[in-house]
């Protein structure tokens, strides 16, 4: 008896100095994110993220474009279902901090025949059984290893939300790229047409002319090149603008061959640049690099955990069974049973010290995929900024030049009427003033496209409610 009670008293220090000991945390990394830049090169103001920045631009077509793509694309609702995965995941990681409880039961009948002592059958005995049980089982969470797997599982849950929130951002500036390389299609063919007509009337003039002996056949031939020319243009822009109504019909999860209901024909006003903040705001603005940052916290929880599961754990496994047939006695009969059980590793081939470092290894993957993350977001945003100031001076130089030109063709026509040079001055000064036409409208199409992407790099807070099951942006039910 004394050598029971001396177990007990054992057992209970054990387990009071295991209890005392601290469960592994994860290792801080206060410099994760690296060397950030105090300001971007060319502009440092105050946030402001939280609104949708398609609005800004103006356009209800596009702002519903943007809405519908947000509730049916399915690349975003494959996400949305990531996202489920991983809460469920991190549900059954938690679990494991509780007791579990299953119920059995089990009846068995039987049956034997009874004989007299002549050998004559008087009939048959039947017996029957049954038990009901309860086992629960459960295990100390002594060095925080199930709670470390359980941080680790929400980690990657919030890292899958922000994964949603990306596909979010990405889908909104890819409808919205689309919409605009649209636009500037319809643009060109409108030009086209229109520059197709005006070369077409100085065909006209150019065959009076000839029809009176005042031309050669040369300047003929020539004004007729233009003009098949431009005419050749025209299926090539009707074939580039089908291809982009294919594309942001699937962006919509729609066919491709739907119907949008596309009718805008003027380019949308981007405005002043929005207010960018520091560089150092992307760390929370941009849902891609908190991914990054969380799936860095979550590789050094699965660090913590492996090396708990090197140490000793503790495991209890309690039961209740009752087999009495005897329904009246149901509680006061039942079978109570409590078992601990100490298991601790010694040889196991340097298996969980070889997990120890495999998730040391990748946590410091991805401190380098997080670091890596931060630096092409400011980049990112570097590359917009310079795009888009840049393009602006281009466009700027470009109206000069076409004003250039256009004076010099009229000036080429003038001589030409007058019979002081030939159609070859003309021709080269029209060509000349159509093909900046055309380039303008697309380097001011390209000038709306570096804004979004500068949208797009800036990331912002507008996705928090981003999801398949939301008609429109903020829209929670």
């Amino acid at each position: 008896m004394k050598n029971h009670h001396r177990y007990r008293l054992f057992l209970l220090l054990g387990v009071w100095v295991l209890f005392s000991c601290s469960p592994f945390k994860p290792v801080e990394r206060p410099d994760a994110a690296g060397e950030i830049p105090d300001a971007y090169a060319l502009y440092d103001e105050e946030p402001d993220h939280s609104l949708p920045w398609w609005e800004s631009m103006g356009s209800a077509e596009l702002n519903r474009l943007i809405d519908a793509a947000l509730s049916n694309n399915f690349t975003l609702k494959e996400a949305w279902y990531r996202l489920q995965q991983a809460r469920s995941l991190a549900v059954q990681a938690g679990a494991a901090l509780y007791p579990d409880l299953s119920a059995s039961g089990t009846i068995e009948l039987t049956r034997r025949r009874s004989e007299n002592t002549f050998g004559g059958s008087i009939g048959s005995i039947g017996d029957e059984s049954y038990a009901a049980g309860l086992v629960s089982n459960y295990e100390l969470d002594l060095w925080g290893r199930i709670r470390s797997q359980r941080e680790a599982a929400l980690l990657a849950v919030d890292a899958t939300q922000a994964d949603l929130q990306t596909a979010g951002i990405t889908l909104a500036a890819e409808v919205a790229d689309r919409w605009i390389r649209i636009l500037a299609q319809r643009l060109q063919k409108q030009l086209l047409e229109k520059q197709l007509a005006n070369n077409l009337i100085f065909l006209e003039l150019i065959e009076l002319r000839f029809r009176k002996a005042m031309v050669s056949a040369l300047d003929v031939y020539q004004q007729k090149q233009v003009v098949e020319n431009v005419r050749a243009k025209i299926p090539l822009v009707e074939a580039e603008t089908g291809l982009l109504m294919h594309e942001l019909a699937v962006l919509l999860g729609r066919p491709p061959r739907a119907d949008l209901g596309l009718k805008q024909m003027d380019m949308p006003a981007i405005g002043r640049l929005p207010a960018l903040g520091l560089p150092a705001d992307l760390l929370a603005n941009r849902p891609d690099v908190r991914a990054a940052g969380m799936r860095l916290k979550a590789a050094e929880w699965q660090v913590a955990a492996a090396r708990a599961n090197r140490l000793p754990a503790i495991q209890f496994t309690a039961g209740a069974q009752y087999g009495r047939s005897d329904l009246d006695l149901l509680f006061d009969t039942w079978l109570l049973s409590l078992a601990a059980n100490l298991t601790a590793p010694i040889f196991d081939a340097g298996r969980r010290a070889a997990e120890v470092d495999r998730t040391r290894a990748a946590a410091d993957e991805n401190l380098w995929t997080y670091r890596q993350a931060v630096l092409t977001a400011i980049k990112e945003v570097e590359d917009a900024l310079e795009s888009e100031t840049r393009q602006l001076e281009h466009i700027q130089g470009l109206i000069a030049v076409k004003d250039a030109a256009q004076k010099g063709f009229q000036e080429a026509i003038g001589r030409y009427r007058s019979g002081l040079s030939d159609y070859l001055p003309v021709l080269t000064q029209l060509l000349a003033v159509q093909d900046l036409e055309r380039d303008l409208i697309s380097q001011q199409a390209l000038l709306i496209l570096y804004r979004i992407g500068l949208y797009r790099a800036l990331g912002g807070d507008w996705t928090v409610d981003v999801g398949p099951h939301q008609g429109t942006v903020g829209d929670t039910k």
